[in-house]
């Protein structure tokens, strides 16, 4: 069995382009009995971290209980990626990056002495690696000849998930979604087929 973690962080939930190609591409990969875990982070939405999770954090203290409770989000999102052997994101490129809802998950995800640990050449990743593949949507252009913006999404996600331990990153644009129809189609038959070589 191999489970799947889907995580969708678009405004537009199980409607967005990305969200069913990831659904089409996992059913048409030929994986012997997938089992699908969906978190959709906007149409349920984390907690802020606030000032008990710092607190927690930054504690030298061996108060047990406290930090269980401040950490009680992180550590369930922890275990839910954990338990997992393949990771689909799916996210819209907000503003040249990541939107608000999937840079919290990973702020309750990357978390020092639990899914890192630091060290004198930086972050050292703690987690088990695992095939990741990231389908990122954006009215524009992004990526290859006629990317017109700038793209902080790419390389900051590969970056935040190897500082955990997750280097196996696919990303699979789908851009030029505010041009009309033609585009969209031509852009979701470019990812689907990018999609279906990478998992074969």
């Amino acid at each position: 069995m191999t489970r799947i973690l889907l995580l969708n962080s678009g405004p537009h939930s199980d409607a967005s382009h990305g969200y069913r190609l990831a659904k089409e591409a996992i059913a048409a990969s030929g994986i012997v009995d997938a089992r699908i875990t969906e978190r959709d982070l906007v149409k349920s939405p984390l907690p802020p971290i606030g000032r008990d999770y710092a607190l927690a954090l930054t504690s030298h203290t061996a108060d047990a209980a406290n930090h269980a409770k401040a950490f009680d989000c992180s550590e369930r999102l922890i275990v839910e990626l954990e338990r997992h052997d393949m990771l689909f994101i799916v996210t819209p490129m907000h503003n040249f990056t990541v939107p608000a809802a999937l840079k919290l998950w990973l702020d309750h995800v990357i978390r020092i002495n639990r899914t890192f640990t630091s060290t004198p050449q930086g972050k050292l990743g703690s987690m088990q690696d695992r095939p990741t593949f990231v389908l990122v949507s954006s009215g524009a252009f992004h990526a290859g000849e006629r990317a017109k913006q700038a793209d902080f999404l790419t390389p900051y996600l590969r970056y935040a998930l190897a500082s955990i331990g997750i280097k196996d990153v696919h990303f699979f644009p789908l851009q030029g979604l505010a041009f009309g129809p033609e585009a969209v189609a031509q852009a979701v038959h470019d990812a689907r087929r990018q999609l279906a070589q990478k998992l074969a």
